[in-house]
């Protein structure tokens, strides 16, 4: 038997997989609002999506439709998902607004942090939380301690 990578090349790190109502649509929403790339779609007998792959800021996205009799369901038929996504963007106010005119929830407006990043948060028309940010200021530790200390009521 040949030598196999037990990790393929283009799979690197942690791979989050979004379990999804309305898989196809969800794509859609990723590639329009977030810029990501489609890499597969393999749908299943039914029409729905039993696997798709989007590449999203450099890092491999995997996704399919819920499953119900499986188990495999989104986080609106669960009530929600303590998983934050987290996606550093070109220009967080821009897409903080297209996300929401395509019907995202702001959970939060973009606004400035102190340890350098603009950020904000959106909940997804399909129940996954995303935390977008720009960094907008290298922060040295000293300094990004201290502000912490504030922004958290201290001295």
């Amino acid at each position: 038997m040949a030598d196999v990578n037990p990790t393929p090349e283009e799979y690197t790190g942690v791979i989050p997989y979004l379990c999804i109502d309305g898989a196809a649509e969800a794509i859609d929403f990723y590639t329009e609002v977030f810029g990501a790339r489609e890499r597969s779609r393999m749908p299943w007998t039914d029409g729905r999506i039993g696997h798709a792959e989007i590449e999203l800021g450099g890092s491999v996205v995997m996704l399919a439709d819920e499953f119900p009799d499986a188990g495999i369901r989104g986080p609106l038929a669960i009530g929600g998902s303590p998983v934050t996504l987290s996606l550093y963007v070109q220009d967080v106010d821009a897409v903080h607004a297209k996300a929401v005119e395509r019907g995202a929830t702001s959970l939060s407006a973009p606004e400035d942090q102190f340890y350098g990043d603009r950020s904000c948060r959106i909940q997804d028309p399909f129940g996954h939380v995303w935390s977008i940010a720009t960094h907008v200021e290298d922060v040295a530790p000293e300094e990004m301690q201290r502000r912490a200390a504030e922004a958290m009521g201290g001295p």
